[in-house]
């Protein structure tokens, strides 16, 4: 994918809230566990995050959901986070099946928490800064 700063995306890119200590613990977990490098990940405070929110009608300063772009696909709410782990291999992939429970259960399980994340998780007081290893991940 490339966006109009000819910013060259491979693979799908996650883009999640930096602040936030459960979407960090989650990318953390990404990157640790992707051993095949399938996923990218952007902060929605950086300006490449904040533009692919932007680009799918998301205000990146109040998100209501992370998402994964991958080229013109774009994935939200519960199919994100289960296509996440769909991508990361056995045994997470076994989390996928939790796609044969209907979105309209899936959506508002998983609204209620992104609204409540800071609340129920924390938040920080300065974005998650990835390791060295794990800054060629880092859009």
């Amino acid at each position: 994918m490339s966006d109009s700063n000819n910013i060259d995306y491979h693979g799908p890119v996650i883009v999640f809230d930096a602040m936030c200590v459960l979407c960090s613990a989650n990318a953390q977990f990404v990157l640790r566990h992707d051993h095949i490098g399938r996923f990218r990940l952007a902060s929605m405070q950086d300006e490449t995050g904040a533009r692919l929110y932007r680009r799918c009608g998301i205000d990146p300063a109040n998100p209501d959901s992370l998402i994964i772009v991958d080229g013109a696909e774009v994935l939200r709410d519960s199919d994100a986070v289960l296509a996440i782990y769909a991508g990361l291999g056995w045994p997470w992939k076994a989390l996928a099946l939790l796609t044969l429970v209907p979105r309209m259960v899936r959506n508002p399980v998983y609204h209620w928490l992104a609204r409540n994340r800071y609340r129920f998780f924390g938040k920080r007081e300065t974005c998650w800064l990835p390791t060295p290893e794990q800054a060629r991940r880092i859009l």
